[in-house]
């Protein structure tokens, strides 16, 4: 499990009519602009990805088989949580793919839908948080990475209890509240053969060709359709 390096990307012109069409169903509040969504997410290096989340929010994920929603507690790994929260309300993980599902195990995503946005991604690494202070039981959500100090976009859920990642410095950041169902039953068919893991496998297909490929290669893939942010703590 675990990030990569690469380069950046840059700011571009739409004409309007495509500006509209890209800020279709952009949520008020969730930090989004109808705008600039394109020019946000090819550009790390702007402020907006560099804000702290809440203690704890609630983010939800709208997938082709129904939704979950993860709920974040920035205590348990504020440097995960920070990263994980601006991913999500500027729309990073919109219409991406769960690349990578082992049965008894963990599901895995983070690999934008398009080529360009993972290019100017894989290599904005974070700072490990300090601690292991939650543990990597079933339903909870933690950054992959490959060496120290490596994590960048890609994320997993624990299918199971996977406690023993404890010890290999991976902190959840938080927790599946809601439709844990639904994360059960994304598409486990291809296991490692869609992308595998950032220590197990080779991932410049999917980083070159993006959805593309995997629809391609793929095509039974699970899709994250949206994410979401909703403020506050969920119960």
């Amino acid at each position: 499990m675990a990030p990569a390096a690469g380069s950046g990307g840059g700011r571009r012109w739409w004409p309007l009519a495509l500006v509209a069409l890209v800020g279709v169903g952009c949520a008020p509040g969730d930090g989004r602009s109808a705008l600039t969504t394109r020019e946000v997410l090819l550009d790390p290096a702007l402020p907006v990805w560099s804000e702290a989340s809440p203690d704890t929010f609630v983010a939800r994920f709208e997938t082709g088989t129904g939704d979950f929603a993860i709920e974040v507690v920035r205590a348990w790994a504020p440097v995960g949580a920070d990263r994980f929260y601006n991913l999500v309300r500027h729309g990073y993980y919109d219409d991406a793919r769960f690349h990578r599902t082992v049965p008894d195990f963990i599901v895995q995503w983070g690999l934008a839908g398009d080529p360009e946005v993972t290019a100017a991604w894989i290599g904005e690494t974070i700072p490990d948080d300090e601690a292991v202070v939650a543990s990597n039981v079933r339903g909870t959500v933690a950054f992959a990475f490959t060496e120290p100090h490596t994590r960048t976009t890609q994320v997993y859920i624990n299918l199971v209890d996977n406690s023993r990642l404890d010890v290999q410095g991976f902190p959840p950041f938080g927790r599946v509240v809601e439709g844990m169902e639904v994360v059960d039953r994304i598409y486990p068919g291809y296991g490692e053969n869609s992308g595998g893991g950032l220590r197990r496998g080779d991932q410049s297909a999917i980083v070159a060709g993006g959805n593309d490929y995997l629809d391609r290669e793929f095509p039974m893939l699970t899709r994250l359709l949206r994410a979401t942010v909703e403020r506050g703590s969920k119960e």
